[in-house]
């Protein structure tokens, strides 16, 4: 080989090593229990979106108001969204948002693909981050009752009905665990939506920059069969790294919420290699801990167990070195109205202490790096407040099997968006 022809070699093998380096670095990543993103510690304030997918098809979406409320969502300084990248709904489907983007085992809702290559796409124009929730252990998606009733052909203990419990439905939606056929449905779709291209940008979502991470399940559980609900995360972390290892993975659990009935163990959970991140819910009033009906004194005692349920998982991310992200927590409106006329007093109050708990770790270095408030209905409104949402009705933050009007944040709350914009002015870097 001749010297111009080695010196050709080494030019072309830095530039390689150098275009590499910069995709990566557009990446958010983990180093030392921090994210990072192109060398420097990422820290965000976000919401969860998870109808942005909705919004975003071209025909039974409103592209007009994603684009206006991502803009709202901008300008108070949001710059992560944990979005849906899978639902699962035939027309039998019920407390579940439609239309779905999986209506039958592989079949396929374009208009729906449309919708979250769009979402992406804006998203990029605006430099934020998407969590791409890939599964969920309750209805409002589909998730893992959808998949059992396909591989089985069975009922769905729908816990709203009357003839059902919840724990009827959680007995139901655990068996996933332990159900070849309906993981492989699950499988089937991940491997789909990794490697899917995007129509609108040209880009692979693998090779996405635009997502930071991928998330197994929405608050998945395994009740008294925490092993087999383990074993199912191990070997569906380790898929998604197999298929990509540019983006992060996490678990999507609340954390220990509810002890040892859950089958959720912080620890024990994200004790894996194939797992980033750790995060942690703070649902205090559908945990019993406080309504806004309760009062001053017990407010004060359910931020005890808040700070309680804080400094556990803090303890459990120090000891893994791992960033923790608080990605869903909310209160409803004063007196528990579902009116979106109802002031949100105790609400400010709850987002406030929260917000500032996060504020307070990131400058002090610890292991909490981001939040994401539940949640953004922007312009939504609930056709019938405080009952189920049924099809062909607006789309809000409130997920089809609550009822609707209970945690959403709308374009119109000025206390709350003022201390959201506040904080986030404070927090991100």
């Amino acid at each position: 080989m001749n010297s111009k022809n080695f010196l050709l070699i080494l030019i072309l093998a830095s530039l390689f090593i150098s275009c590499s380096s910069f995709r990566t670095r557009n990446f958010v990543g983990v180093d030392k229990g921090n994210f990072v993103l192109k060398k420097k510690e990422f820290v965000f304030i976000g919401s969860n979106y998870w109808q942005g997918m909705n919004l975003g098809a071209p025909k039974t979406g409103d592209r007009a108001r994603l684009i206006r409320e991502l803009d709202e969502l901008q300008s108070l300084g949001i710059k992560n969204l944990r979005v849906l990248a899978a639902s699962e709904a035939d027309d039998e489907m019920k407390y579940c948002i439609h239309p779905a983007l999986q209506t039958a085992p592989g079949v396929y809702n374009d208009d729906l693909w449309q919708g979250l290559d769009f979402l992406l796409s804006e998203m990029k124009k605006r430099e934020m981050k998407a969590v791409m929730v890939l599964g969920n252990f309750w209805t409002w998606s589909g998730g893992f009752p959808q998949y059992l009733r396909w591989a089985e052909n069975d009922t769905i203990p729908y816990p709203q009905d009357p003839e059902y419990s919840w724990k009827n439905f959680s007995d139901y939606s655990k068996q996933f665990y332990v159900n070849t056929k309906a993981q492989r449905m699950m499988y089937n779709h991940i491997e789909k939506v990794i490697t899917r291209k995007n129509s609108i940008t040209g880009t692979t979502y693998k090779n996405d920059p635009t997502i930071m991470s991928w998330q197994l399940a929405n608050e998945p559980r395994g009740y008294d069969t925490p092993n087999e609900f383990r074993s199912w995360a191990v070997k569906t972390a380790a898929y998604i790294k197999s298929l990509d290892k540019r983006h992060l993975v996490c678990l999507g659990t609340e954390g220990n919420t509810s002890g040892i009935t859950a089958g959720v163990n912080a620890l024990l959970d994200n004790d894996n290699l194939d797992i980033d991140y750790i995060t942690m819910h703070i649902w205090a009033q559908n945990w019993g801990w406080f309504n806004p009906k309760q009062g001053e004194k017990v407010f004060e005692e359910a931020l005890v167990k808040v700070d309680d349920y804080w400094n556990d998982h803090v303890a459990v991310a120090n000891k893994l070195n791992k960033p923790i992200v608080l990605e869903e927590f909310g209160i409803a409106r004063d007196s528990s109205s579902y009116s979106p006329k109802t002031t949100t007093e105790w609400r400010d109050r709850f987002y406030t202490y929260l917000f500032e708990k996060v504020k307070t770790s990131i400058d002090k270095g610890d292991r909490v790096k981001g939040l994401n408030f539940w949640t953004y209905s922007g312009e939504g409104r609930p056709m019938r407040p405080g009952e189920f949402w049924k099809k062909g009705d607006a789309i809000l933050g409130d997920p089809p099997h609550e009822l609707q009007g209970w945690y959403g944040v709308y374009n119109s709350d000025e206390s709350t968006l003022k201390i959201i914009k506040e904080f986030s002015g404070q927090i991100n870097k």
